[in-house]
């Protein structure tokens, strides 16, 4: 593979990966929860159940590319495997900064760690906290921005919305060629310029440029009670992760312990009119998960099971 189709694919890369999808109580059958969300060759790490570096190992995934890592809420199912991965990295040598945001009993959590098992750490551990009764921004880069989730479970917990900035429209090829336009012009004429040629003629922008793809984004609402009021701030995500850990038969028993069943998660899908919908944190009880997968699609066909080792090209 050529140099520059390479660096082309990573550029279009806006993909996640299933680490973990399970609930709180081990089974033989998945993993706890975690996620990589691979944008563009960033990776951002969204929760960190037991067994998150294995997976990563087994899908190909470098945790050398993990700069971010977004923790949900202090239950073990989703924050396991960070102490772990904390210490992997230092044996590894990172000297690069690792980020974490997340309430701020996850703040408490590092600084036990720090305290007690990585004082010597060889790299900056930065944490972030994240107010869990907020919809605001909480990270920017050039690429995305990332967006807190208000949630509602038995302790403080969030989810993240994650959306790719507008990009500027595509030169084409043949019109750099046909008039004779020079590299230097390129992103003059991307961001609104037209092209004057030596005899006056004028080109206008819109005919030398296609339009760009459009913004992609992705929706991480995992240990939550059905929220309805959601919609509004995940209208029209491109892909959305909705915890799933009961049949429907069970809204009571979500209800109690704060959870939500497949086809609240479909019913929030469809009300915000999201592009797809991903559902997972299966409760160890439930044997059959295609009777869950049924009755999300029933409310909202474009549904998918998570799974260990999935992987999602969000488009």
């Amino acid at each position: 593979m050529g140099r520059g189709l390479l660096y082309f694919i990573l550029a279009l890369n806006f993909e996640l990966n299933i680490l973990g999808c399970g609930s709180a109580k081990p089974s033989t059958r998945h993993q706890p929860s975690a996620q990589i969300l691979n944008v563009r060759g960033k990776y951002f790490l969204i929760d960190c159940g037991e067994g998150a570096q294995t997976q990563m190992q087994l899908m190909g995934l470098s945790m050398a590319n993990i700069g971010h890592v977004f923790i949900s809420h202090n239950h073990g199912d989703h924050v396991f495997g960070l102490p772990g991965l904390i210490g992997t990295m230092d044996l590894l040598g990172r000297t690069a900064e690792l980020h974490v945001h997340g309430p701020q009993q996850i703040g408490e959590l590092l600084d036990f760690l720090v305290r007690t098992y990585y004082a010597d750490i060889r790299y900056p551990l930065l944490f972030h906290p994240v107010d869990t009764r907020r919809h605001e921004l909480i990270y920017e880069d050039r690429s995305i921005t990332v967006h807190s989730i208000p949630l509602e479970h038995r302790i403080p917990s969030v989810g993240y919305l994650f959306r790719e900035k507008p990009r500027l429209p595509h030169i084409r090829r043949e019109m750099i060629e046909a008039y004779g336009i020079p590299f230097s012009q390129i992103n003059n004429i991307k961001a609104g310029a037209s092209w004057t040629t030596e005899d006056g003629t004028v080109i206008p922008h819109e005919r030398l440029t296609s339009p760009a793809m459009k913004p992609r984004s992705y929706a991480y609402c995992s240990d939550t009670v059905y929220l309805p009021e959601l919609k509004d701030i995940i209208e029209g995500v491109t892909l959305l992760y909705h915890e799933a850990t009961y049949m429907h038969e069970r809204a009571l028993r979500a209800e109690q312990t704060r959870h939500t069943t497949a086809i609240q998660a479909a019913t929030l899908a469809r009300d915000a009119r999201v592009g797809r919908l991903c559902i997972g944190h299966f409760s160890a009880a439930i044997k059959d998960e295609d009777a869950l997968l049924r009755e999300a699609q029933s409310v909202f066909p474009d549904t998918v099971l998570a799974k260990e080792g999935l992987v999602i090209d969000i488009k």
